[in-house]
């Protein structure tokens, strides 16, 4: 049982490579597209928080994927059943995101493990094991996603290109609008990290002080008090620009300008907190099969309900990330951030900025969502409102080709392993 729990996480490792060879292009992708951040600093800043996400944060979404997706109670009487599937997960999923990611495409690992469940449960329990509902929400994530997405980097896009690009003296439009960039960027991001991370401090305040503080108090404490410190430090660093007052040159010269070079630390703030967002909830989609594994292997019995996550499960899926972000994440990157449109850090910024919002609302809403749909829909967004013709059909015809099936992709060679499986081992 030792050499096989060794074959399952150096396959749980080997899906968490090619997660982060892929995914990770959603956080830093429009950041090297726009030249907000070389390539070089992209992949260590990227790197770092995508672990620090995993391992602190990650235990959460590991446990929802290990437990919930595919109906354990079915698999109780058989459950080397069940880990023979969990394998084929692994494999399945491994295979095609470096299929992808050989190809520059970006495509959701979620939706590749989701695939790659129906795929094997068909083949074991039958057509009734699949929970079609779940597939249904991930085909209208799939399509709302992009949309929404576009939609609010269009919005986002047109106001600051109309009240600070395109007017004459940009520094002093600039000045007035950092306080609300500023508010815009720590509510959104603030949001989607803070509550998970406040959330020992609300803890400790109730449980020693006595004092019930509402959820989300200590966050929106939190994001206000950075987003004037933001203000402040943006306010100080554009004045030491040297350029206030003057007018500024076209936002489209080869030389980025003050106000373009200040939008560039915008995104790279904005960058960071997708990077450690998507760290926290993506490593699940490589671990959660080995973590179901391990639980399995040490109880006798399949998890019907939460399960404690190990540290070094967490450690190793952090550890894959950034492993293949570092070795593979050049080409997706690539995509991302140069292939659909010429970005800029403003309109990178808007792309990052509305990624983030969409993702924020679907959770309300309960709704799957994918992270490289929702970019890519931000950047196409910018697009429209730039120039119609600026957007490289060509390369999103293959991003869309890619989205459209992974999910029967996965499905596919989930079934065709585990019937392999069952042929040799059954």
């Amino acid at each position: 049982m030792l050499i096989t729990l060794l074959f399952v996480a150096l396959l749980a490792f080997y899906v968490a490579w090619n997660l982060g060879a892929n995914d990770v292009a959603n956080a830093m992708g429009t950041s090297v597209g726009s030249k907000a951040v070389t390539l070089k600093q992209a992949l260590i800043i990227a790197g770092v928080l995508e672990f620090t996400g995993a391992v602190l944060f990650g235990h959460e979404v590991t446990e929802t994927l290990a437990t919930k997706i595919a109906n354990p109670a079915l698999f109780a009487a058989t459950p080397q059943i069940l880990v023979t599937g969990m394998v084929t997960v692994l494999i399945s999923c491994g295979i095609w995101l470096q299929i992808a990611t050989s190809r520059g495409l970006p495509v959701s690992s979620s939706h590749a493990v989701v695939g790659a469940i129906a795929g094997f449960s068909w083949v074991a329990l039958g057509v009734n094991a699949i929970d079609w509902s779940s597939i249904g929400f991930i085909t209208i994530g799939w399509i709302l996603t992009p949309l929404i997405s576009g939609a609010i980097a269009a919005l986002f896009y047109s106001q600051i290109k109309h009240w600070i690009l395109d007017q004459p003296n940009q520094v002093v439009q600039l000045q007035e609008w950092i306080p609300w960039l500023s508010t815009a960027l720590l509510g959104v991001f603030g949001v989607i990290v803070l509550p998970s991370l406040t959330q020992p401090l609300t803890d400790f305040v109730i449980e020693q002080v006595g004092f019930t503080v509402p959820a989300y108090d200590i966050p929106l404490l939190t994001a206000a008090v950075a987003a004037v410190g933001l203000t402040i430090i943006s306010w100080r660093q554009l004045r030491d620009l040297g350029t206030t007052g003057q007018t500024q040159e076209s936002t489209q010269s080869p030389m980025p300008n003050s106000v373009e070079r200040l939008f560039g630390r915008f995104q790279l703030l904005s960058a960071c907190f997708v990077a450690f967002a998507h760290g926290s909830n993506d490593v699940g989609n490589a671990i959660a099969p080995l973590a179901a594994i391990v639980y399995i292997n040490r109880t006798g019995s399949v998890p019907t309900d939460g399960i404690t996550i190990p540290l070094w499960i967490l450690i190793l899926g952090g550890a894959g990330i950034v492993g293949g972000l570092a070795i593979w994440g050049k080409k997706v990157i690539a995509t991302i951030g140069e292939n659909i449109i010429t970005l800029q850090p403003s309109s990178g910024f808007c792309a990052e900025l509305a990624t983030a919002t969409t993702i924020l609302i679907a959770s309300r809403l309960g709704l799957p969502v994918s992270t490289s749909h929702a970019l890519v829909g931000g950047v196409v967004g910018i697009g429209l409102v730039q120039n119609l013709k600026s957007i490289k059909f060509q390369t999103l015809k293959g991003i869309a080709a890619a989205w459209l099936i992974t999910i029967p992709v996965s499905a596919a060679l989930s079934t065709a392993i585990f019937s392999i499986a069952q042929i040799l081992f059954f």
